[in-house]
């Protein structure tokens, strides 16, 4: 673990928006130095002059999916700041929806690459540029809930956040010989861009069907686990996936058809790009 009375560095993909943005801010708080990356330039440097600390925040476009941008992500934290110590896995995108049977394989493989690959690359590089340092450090990826079983959230979607919670578990088994601990967090419904959409009024006007707890998540929640899982009172927790969902998966999921109240991940099949700025793909499904 890395000393905790000099500042931290850190790393954030995604860190434009949602969680990412309010880990970012948390970070910041406890008076680490910063690198994130995103694809949306926008919401980038939105964020850039509100916090208006070059000196402990800085910036890298970064596709997770593209091998030399998660590379010059990191490198440029261990340039800058001379080394990493956390490293928070969090950029996704919601992916392919619509009915399995009419989903498009470059779709589903685009979302395997942003939530999978993506979490990979990151582990990668970063734990690379840990070993060159020495003295350990931390990994944390954004998995979900939508992970954990069935009815969390679409196929492609669920199916790929379940690969990051077993991958985070294996390599916490490889690399903890290198001091380096490696978690996750599944969060729950939380208020963010890319879960609450354009129907934010109407999937919180039905919270008390699929959540017992009775407040909508924040990003500043998650963020607040992020933050546990990545300091000292963590320290002998690694491999494992913590759920921070008001109580979602005790109760049962209940997210899909819920988190889309107007149906339209049944009337039509195609692609979400999220928060990146990329407009989404979508045609109506056909009759079977």
């Amino acid at each position: 673990m890395p000393d905790q009375r000099t500042a931290r560095v850190t790393v954030v993909t995604g860190g434009a928006s949602g969680i990412g943005r309010a880990t970012v801010l948390r970070f910041l708080a406890e008076g680490d130095q910063v690198v994130f990356g995103d694809l949306n330039e926008a919401n980038a440097q939105a964020l850039l002059d509100e916090v208006a600390d070059p000196a402990r925040l800085r910036f890298v476009p970064t596709d997770v999916t593209d091998e030399a941008d998660v590379a010059a992500l990191v490198g440029d934290a261990v340039d800058g700041f001379g080394r990493i110590d956390v490293m928070f896995n969090n950029a996704g995108i919601g992916g392919a929806f619509g009915p399995l049977v009419e989903t498009e394989a470059a779709d589903w493989d685009r979302t395997f690459a942003v939530i999978g690959r993506g979490v990979f690359l990151g582990t990668k590089h970063a734990a690379r540029a840990m070993i060159a340092h020495g003295g350990g450090g931390v990994i944390v990826n954004n998995a979900s809930v939508a992970g954990v079983g069935g009815g969390g959230g679409l196929t492609a979607y669920s199916a790929a956040k379940a690969a990051v919670i077993n991958f985070t578990a294996n390599a916490a088994v490889e690399l903890a010989a290198h001091r380096i601990r490696i978690n996750a967090v599944c969060p729950g419904l939380v208020n963010t861009p890319l879960v609450m959409g354009r129907d934010a009024a109407a999937i919180e006007a039905q919270l008390a069907t699929f959540q017992p707890w009775p407040d909508l998540g924040r990003p500043e929640d998650i963020a607040g686990v992020v933050a546990f899982l990545a300091g000292p009172d963590s320290v002998f927790l690694t491999g494992t996936h913590v759920l921070a969902d008001g109580g979602m998966v005790a109760w049962g999921p209940r997210m899909t058809g819920t988190s889309d109240p107007r149906g339209r991940t049944r009337q039509y099949v195609g692609f979400t790009e999220g928060t990146t700025g990329r407009r989404p793909t979508r045609r109506p499904v056909h009759d079977i």
